[in-house]
């Protein structure tokens, strides 16, 4: 069996498609061994690409984006999608069926400092006819911080993935009351990133296969199993609120059964880094996106 080495930028429920890979017995069943790692605060997992420690990567296009920006060729193209919504939920203090977005404004959020997620909402506040600058932003740093920070009692609302809000709600921190994917709607938010010589190799194809399939599991298989299988990636997280989590991304749509980056998608996430002025020209698909790795 051949080791797989995949590193996360990020590691949450979100990015189960790439989780349950693992915990699904998917890269087993194509001789593939799975060893994962997480990025270092403040480090690209790109860098891992760079340095041959992983072989794959959970990414964003905005990399590529930033590479062409500075006019270098990135050093890695992204090559299979894993999330086609932004997966940031909005909670608060209290229950509010009645919420909108105007009560944003005025209030304070805990939130991050910058980066994709603060671009993206951003642009879903834009979307829902609300001034972001009106909101008064907490940032206390990283997902974990961002946790702490309201559950010691800062802001009004929290800008979090899952399964950070569903642990709040199950804990009686807070209450879940907007999705911001569903302001934006379908676009290029995270990706599976790799060098262009790894691509062509028979462990690109074995583990595209694999991928092909655990995008057909997250969306035919029930979330209690699926989190079942997973609980073991999330040892802090109650079973129960992982399978809630799941089951509410499965229902957003956010882990669609293609694998392929949609230029549809793409141009959706030039449309919002456009709109953020963190883009001095719409680069073409072909310079960050490559089509999956299939045997022919």
């Amino acid at each position: 069996m051949d080791q797989i080495n995949i590193q996360f930028t990020l590691f949450s429920a979100f990015y189960s498609p790439l989780i349950s890979t693992m915990s699904g017995g998917f890269l087993k069943a194509e001789g593939l061994d799975p060893q994962w790692s997480v990025a270092p605060p403040g480090v690209s997992a790109i860098e891992a690409l760079k340095n041959g420690s992983a072989h794959v990567v959970q990414s964003a296009l905005s990399q590529g984006l930033a590479s062409l920006d500075k006019g270098e060729t990135p050093p890695a193209l992204h090559f299979a999608q894993v999330n086609e919504m932004d997966g940031f939920f909005l909670t608060g203090r209290e229950a509010d069926p009645a919420f909108s977005w105007n009560k944003l404004e005025g209030a304070e959020v805990v939130m991050f400092k910058a980066g994709q997620p603060r671009a993206m909402f951003r642009y879903a506040c834009h979307k829902a006819g609300i001034d972001f600058n009106k909101i008064k932003p907490i940032c206390p740093g990283g997902a974990a911080d961002i946790d702490a920070a309201f559950r010691a009692g800062q802001g009004s609302y929290v800008q979090q993935q899952g399964p950070f809000p569903q642990q709040l709600a199950a804990d009686g921190v807070g209450h879940i009351v907007a999705q911001v994917g569903k302001q934006i709607g379908s676009c290029g938010f995270s990706s599976l990133a790799a060098t262009r010589d790894w691509l062509k190799t028979d462990m690109a194809k074995a583990f595209a296969r694999a991928y092909r399939k655990t995008r057909r599991y997250m969306n035919e298989t029930s979330a209690a199993e699926i989190a079942k299988a997973e609980k073991p990636y999330f040892p802090k997280i109650d079973e129960k609120v992982l399978a809630d989590c799941i089951g509410t991304y499965q229902q957003l749509g956010c882990w669609t059964p293609h694998v392929e980056i949609t230029r549809a998608a793409y141009e959706k996430t030039l449309d919002i880094f456009e709109y953020n002025g963190l883009l001095k020209r719409r680069h073409p698909y072909e310079q960050v996106c490559a089509t999956p790795p299939a045997d022919h």
